[in-house]
């Protein structure tokens, strides 16, 4: 089924309920739907042909929602970009995807201008801000009178291009079809057990397949969507949760952190919640166990995905306290298998690389065959195509997966391998550490030394406190040997902690 048709069918079921909440914005289904279809029209008069990429540099908000379900229905490709992008890496992607049309910010214009591939790409801005070249205000796109979508319009059709970067930066566009979409909304939608008496608060980019995907489930199960721009303001969030009665609540690791340093924080803003999730890092155990204890009424869901499947494995809440540390079970429609070099599948307990197969995995990266071939390979003596997802994992008799690391972030060290999120997890067991990152730096005497960035909420830790907490915990192969204070994380655009940024701007030996 194509995305649009979720929209569709929760608009017939229940056109008076409120669909999007953003700001002082309220929307119905009805209004949301009339929105999106006379945007369509609009994106067709402007020139956008079926299977042509939109490219969308939208903050959070009513606009974003009604410009991606807007280029479904007119048959077009999404190509969200989060507007924090520097302008290296948005000419990148434009070079990549060629767009047929930008719709950005006002405020975006000078971006804008510093990307030459967008220099003759039509663009319509929100907000008063236009420029000469500009197609027009983002609001008279809502003039029109709707009609009736293209009749080649597909299930199979490209829905979306998301750009992630791989280990060296470069961005690649993976290509998500709707109907591959679509299957992960179905699949993720029935063990979260959304319903049309849901109201879900989406706070993570729309930029992103975490909080995209928040969008399309949503409105597939006929729910509320409260949309906030970004969790800069915490307590302006909390409060929104209480006062919209938010039912569900996706969160990452870094968000977390910034609850438990909040002070005084009351449990009954989140008194309505039924359940929360955690994806896009793992959820190191001692933030599980706070969010446990600070809110034991919410049902908390740890998951794993990547963008090129949007999400693999999902830990069932009543198996949180008895699997600790696993990102649980394959999500329904879903094949995962511990595998290795030679894709053959490994026993129980093994240590391998996770593949994941099934309707919901992306067709390949845009444009880049090579890297293609490399991640999407059958299985020995089968035609099942599998993703090799390069990130290593362990699975115990009953399917159970714990990850490990990414491949290319083991540490070797002395001649031993040592897995990052195993010290990161005995770091933040530290009464007054917020955040760590390890990761491994050149040592001409060891290979590798472990290298630990920590955050911390109190002042007075020093490098010999953590050392010796770690040296109290941990191997002695596995304790790290430097110790670097920042006031925040090197973060990608979608707000994940980066080894490989951290290796760019730290400090070696």
């Amino acid at each position: 089924m194509r995305i649009e048709r979720f929209l569709e069918a929760s608009m017939k079921a229940d056109g008076g309920k409120t669909a999007i909440v953003a700001g002082d914005t309220r929307l119905s289904y009805a209004q949301f739907s009339d929105l999106c279809h006379r945007m369509a029209t609009s994106l067709r008069e402007y020139g956008v042909k079926p299977g042509e990429r939109v490219m969308l540099v939208l903050d959070n908000g009513w606009r974003c929602a009604v410009s991606l379900f807007a280029t479904w229905i007119a048959g077009a490709v999404v190509c969200p970009v989060n507007p924090s992008v520097k302008p290296e890496r948005l000419s990148r992607i434009a070079r990549s995807c060629t767009p047929s049309l930008v719709l950005a910010e006002g405020r975006l214009e000078r971006l804008l201008s510093c990307v030459p591939e967008l220099d003759e790409v039509p663009r319509i801005l929100t907000g008063p801000a236009q420029s000469a070249g500009s197609a027009g205000a983002f609001d008279v796109l809502f003039e029109g009178t709707p009609t009736p979508p293209p009749a080649t319009r597909s299930d199979s059709d490209l829905a979306a291009l998301l750009y992630t970067s791989g280990s060296t930066g470069e961005p690649k566009g993976v290509m998500l079809g709707h109907d591959n979409m679509a299957a992960a909304a179905r699949s993720i939608v029935s063990y979260l057990e959304n319903r049309a008496s849901d109201v879900l608060l989406l706070v993570l980019p729309m930029s992103f397949g975490y909080g995209l995907n928040q969008l399309v489930t949503g409105i597939l199960a006929g729910a509320t969507v409260v949309i906030e721009k970004s969790f800069t303001f915490p307590q302006a969030i909390f409060e929104r949760i209480r006062d919209e009665k938010v039912t569900g609540f996706a969160l990452v690791p870094t968000m977390v952190a910034l609850m438990r340093q909040a002070r005084d924080l009351d449990p009954s803003l989140f008194s309505s919640l039924r359940y929360l999730t955690a994806a896009a890092a793992p959820l190191p155990q001692a933030h599980r166990q706070w969010l446990r204890t600070f809110l034991p009424h919410a049902r908390l869901y740890c998951m794993y995905g990547q963008t090129e499947c949007t999400r693999a494995a999902y830990l069932p809440p009543a198996e949180i306290d008895r699997r600790q540390g696993s990102v649980g079970i394959a999500i329904p429609g879903t094949v995962t298998e511990i595998v290795d070099e030679a894709g053959h599948t490994l026993p129980a307990g093994a240590i391998g690389e996770l593949t994941v197969s099934g309707p919901h995995v992306m067709r390949g990266y845009w444009g880049d065959r090579e890297a293609t071939r490399r991640t999407l390979r059958t299985a020995p003596g089968s035609r099942r195509l599998r993703l090799h997802t390069g990130d290593l994992f362990t699975a115990d008799g009953d399917g159970y997966l714990t990850f490990v690391a990414r491949m290319d972030d083991m540490i070797k060290t002395r001649g031993e391998k040592v897995a990052p999120q195993a010290v990161e997890e005995v770091l933040h067991r530290l009464p007054g550490v917020a955040e760590a990152l390890v990761t491994g730096v050149p040592d001409e005497i060891s290979g590798q030394a472990v290298k630990a960035i920590v955050v911390v909420s109190d002042p007075s830790l020093s490098a010999r406190d953590i050392m010796r907490h770690c040296a109290q915990n941990l191997e002695d192969h596995m304790v790290p040997r430097i110790v670097e204070f920042r006031d925040t994380l090197p973060r990608t655009d979608s707000g994940k902690a980066s080894r490989r940024l951290a290796a760019a701007t730290g400090t070696n030996p």
